[in-house]
């Protein structure tokens, strides 16, 4: 503006140059209030040949995060969050906020928590991510305002075979549903007043919802639902015939009922606070066994889990992802329930994970399957343990676990969530067994190996056993930036590439850096000892590799 104002040179009159000056200065006195008005732009998900990306300030995003304790959601408790979150280095904590902490009282709302965590986040510079525990919380209503738990009439509990009450909340129950929406939309009410920075970059709208121990409501109106056809609107989505449930869904009828009906509730309550502020939203699953589908029903019937999310996604449009909440340490599971959600529509997210030093290494193939975020569960300091699905304790050696990639990927978080929405990725975490890991990448076959000392194979006999051989730790994530380049990240692990094909490889260039401002930055370049038997990590580091073969 002011370049423009005196790019002519003809010398103006001393009214006009009085009248040009006076104009500027409304301009720049008026700019800082143009420019509070202008809010950032909102978080959102994008989706692209399959590959999914967040986009926070209107940049790819990748939620280094972490999940606090349940009963952390006070203000007297984020003193004993922001340490933890700090030594892991994460960019984003997720908590949760409480339908009876808002709405202790019909009608009255207290929202000074939100306040008090949205101001300290943006201190302490970190996103978050809001868990609004409701009608559902690990599938039960202790969440939920005491003028709720205690008017079973017009907030009705499921209903067994025999006529008697279950604990959940039926998600029949117009009452309740419309009693939480009405909370839900307050909260984002709020969110869009005191936050047009968008700190809260993503909202949960319930919390590993379904039923335990209960397939579906057996209430007199939920039974004729039932009974009658499954909605066209399902079948379309699906692609299957009419029919009652049991006739199209056979012996998961009674799962598939209570996914459609609890999916739709959630979704109406999500439409609703989106249409006040458009944030991402996403529903988290409490697993079966990946491999098992004939007691896919067993658990948290109802919610997204892994056989219903078809289902999930017909019923719910207004909820852009679903995603896994994996404690299971078995190496062969936790990649299935990876594949189960990494779909070309769904992003893969890991908002929950034991926090474990074992889990850590999961942060790998997490990585390489695209996702837009990880998060090991129980990160503050209120000294609460949720062993065996988590550490005993949480000690300094066990946040290092998490804190070592996390530092590595922090300053480059969004370079990296760029560069796996472009490219293909491949992530790894060391076996059950310890054994070999291999894929393919174009024209190269990438080979993980773990437990090694760094300048010797395993088959040498004056080798002793490395101190990682019987440990579970080691992973790795490598992406394909062109034909013969990638990029290659891990800890605890030995990465070969060798032709997929005919010739012998050679390095043609191994340097180490990261990025900065989107661009390669070099620390130093591998060579010798450092490339002769393979890339060899110990602590996290990342490589940009240029390969090429010969005959």
């Amino acid at each position: 503006m002011v370049i423009k104002l005196f790019q002519d040179r003809r010398l103006p009159s001393v009214a006009g140059l009085r009248g040009a000056i006076l104009g500027l200065l409304l301009i720049l006195g008026s700019a800082p209030a143009a420019s509070a008005q202008q809010a950032a732009p909102l978080p959102r998900l994008v989706s692209e040949k399959g590959r999914h990306a967040l986009l926070v300030d209107g940049r790819p995003f990748l939620m280094l995060g972490a999940q606090v304790h349940n009963s952390s959601n006070y203000e007297a408790m984020l003193p004993l969050v922001w340490p933890t979150i700090k030594a892991l280095h994460a960019n984003t904590v997720e908590v949760p906020v409480a339908w009876e902490q808002v709405e202790p009282v019909e009608g009255q709302f207290d929202f000074s928590f939100l306040d008090a965590l949205v101001r300290q986040a943006r201190e302490n510079g970190v996103r978050v991510v809001l868990l609004w525990f409701g009608t559902w919380k690990n599938t039960g209503p202790t969440y939920t305002p005491e003028w709720v738990k205690t008017d079973t009439r017009r907030f009705p509990r499921m209903k067994r075979r025999d006529g008697s009450s279950h604990y959940v909340l039926s998600p029949h129950g117009r009452n309740t549903l419309e009693a939480d929406r009405r909370a839900f939309v307050r909260l984002m009410q709020h969110i869009r007043e005191i936050d047009p920075q968008h700190t809260v970059i993503m909202v949960q709208p319930e919390n590993e919802v379904g039923s335990g121990g209960q397939p579906r409501d057996f209430a007199p109106e939920a039974q004729r639902l039932f009974e009658g056809p499954v909605p066209a609107q399902l079948l379309r989505a699906l692609g299957r015939q009419s029919g009652s449930w049991s006739q199209v869904f056979g012996a998961h009828a009674d799962q598939a009922f209570n996914a459609w009906y609890t999916a739709r509730y959630i979704d109406e309550i999500a439409a609703a606070g989106k249409a006040v502020l458009d944030l991402p939203m996403y529903c988290n699953a409490a697993l079966t066994n990946p491999f098992d589908e004939a007691n896919a029903d067993k658990g948290a019937v109802g919610g997204p889990n892994w056989n219903v999310i078809a289902i999930w996604k017909a019923a719910a449009p207004h909820i852009d992802l679903v995603a896994p909440d994996i404690y299971d340490r078995k190496h062969e599971n936790y990649i299935a329930f990876l594949d189960r959600y990494a779909r070309p529509d769904n992003a893969l997210m890991v908002p929950e994970t034991g926090n474990a030093m074992d889990f850590a290494r999961y942060f790998w193939p997490v990585l390489g399957k695209g996702a837009i975020g990880f998060a090991p569960f129980g990160m503050d300091g209120t000294s609460y343990s949720n062993y065996p699905l988590g550490a005993k304790t949480l000690d300094r050696e066990t946040i290092d676990a998490f804190a070592a990639p996390y530092r590595l990927f922090a300053p480059m978080a969004r370079d990296w969530a760029r560069i796996a929405f472009e490219h293909p990725t491949w992530g790894v975490a060391k076996g059950s067994d310890g054994g070999d890991q291999s894929t393919v990448m174009g024209r190269w076959k990438i080979t993980a190996q773990f437990g090694l000392w760094q300048m010797k194979d395993r088959t040498d006999p004056r080798l002793e056993p490395h101190p990682n051989a019987a440990r579970p730790v080691g992973g790795a994530v490598v992406a394909q930036l062109g034909p013969n380049e990638f990029i290659v990240a891990g800890t605890s692990i030995r990465i070969r590439f060798a032709p997929a094909a005919d010739g012998t490889m050679q390095f043609l260039s191994v340097e180490e850096g990261s990025f900065i401002d989107g661009k390669w930055a070099m620390r130093r370049r591998w060579n010798g000892d450092q490339i002769d038997f393979g890339l060899n990590f110990v602590e996290p580091v990342m490589l940009r590799v240029r390969l090429d073969t010969y005959r």
